[in-house]
């Protein structure tokens, strides 16, 4: 993420590298970038954890929507949205 798209947030984001640092040898989601996502949610780590939870059971239980309509879902209201993140 670009410098001009951190000052658009309204907390301090933590950088790239202070998430990198954290993560432990071998973590099996370093995917070789840290997700814009993951940079918000340990600005509010209270709230962060509880989100992952939150997000576990949406997108990956049983439920009315299949995954893939579930994840149609979560890009339209992004792009509705002009999420940043």
């Amino acid at each position: 993420m670009s410098e001009a798209a951190d000052r658009i947030a309204w907390v301090r984001l933590p950088s790239v590298e202070e998430i990198a640092a954290k993560l432990p040898p071998g973590y099996p989601y370093d995917w070789g970038f840290v997700p814009a996502m993951a940079r918000l949610n340990r600005a509010h780590w209270r709230i962060g954890q509880h989100f992952g939870s939150l997000f576990r059971a949406i997108m990956f239980e049983a439920g009315h929507l299949s995954r893939p309509e579930k994840e149609m879902v979560a890009a339209v209201a992004a792009a509705a949205q002009d999420c940043h993140y």
